[in-house]
């Protein structure tokens, strides 16, 4: 663990495996980015009718976060190579540097048929993700046009296997069985709202479970909500 107030890298390691336990390879930046940017997006399908002067959209997905942010790369000397992580002078300029990167995150790989996972750390962002794009502007050259300064411009994808988010996204599917712990608040018809999307499944909820009156909920108890199909009314 670093001292506090001592510079923290960038990490950027490469992983085998989509649960990002098998580590192939890990590196430092070699000059921390000066800021990045995260997105978050939410896509609605237009459910406008033609005419009207509104529409009422309808959630349809969240994608996967993006982080961007610029790295530079530099062979000038300029950046002490006495900086943790910071690779030594050397006579290529900054092709090794560049080709270690692109072998950690661009490159393909055979054994599992696709480029590496990765993983993003730095303060407080811990991001497993996918190079989803790089841009190489090269700027400034040895007389022989030996590279020694180029800024890449990165886009990762935020990469989550589907058994992690089973196990992380709160899913309510009409097609599922749920077993709700009643609260003192709840009624049978709101709970089929908020399960179904349909109040009006609370009479073959109740026969489901037994009960001879909807009302008769009482807090703590338990009730099973069947797949939408066994609910119908």
């Amino acid at each position: 663990m670093s001292n506090s107030g001592s510079l923290e890298k960038m990490i950027v390691a490469a992983y085998t495996d989509s649960s990002f336990k098998v580590r192939s390879g890990e590196m430092s930046v070699y000059i921390n980015p000066e800021q990045y940017t995260r997105k978050y997006e939410i896509l609605y399908n237009d459910t406008q009718a033609q005419g009207s002067s509104a529409g009422s959209p309808e959630y349809n997905k969240t994608p996967a976060d993006v982080v961007t942010f610029q790295l530079v790369f530099d062979g000038t000397g300029v950046v002490p190579s006495t900086l943790p992580g910071t690779p030594p002078f050397s006579e290529d300029g900054i092709v090794t540097q560049i080709e270690t990167f692109m072998g950690l995150a661009f490159k393909y790989d055979g054994d599992i048929h696709s480029p590496n996972f990765i993983q993003l750390s730095w303060g407080t962002l811990l991001f497993n993700c996918r190079l989803s794009s790089l841009s190489l502007n090269y700027t400034l050259f040895k007389p022989d046009g030996t590279p020694l300064r180029a800024r890449a411009d990165t886009t990762f994808v935020e990469f989550r296997s589907q058994q992690d988010i089973a196990q992380t996204e709160d899913k309510k599917s009409p097609d599922m069985s749920h077993l709700v712990t009643v609260k003192s608040s709840d009624t049978l018809p709101n709970l089929c709202q908020s399960i179904y999307g349909d109040c009006t499944f609370y009479a073959k909820v109740a026969a489901f479970n037994g009960l001879t009156d909807f009302r008769d909920l009482t807090a703590g108890m338990k009730l099973l909500f069947p797949p939408l199909g066994d609910a119908t009314p």
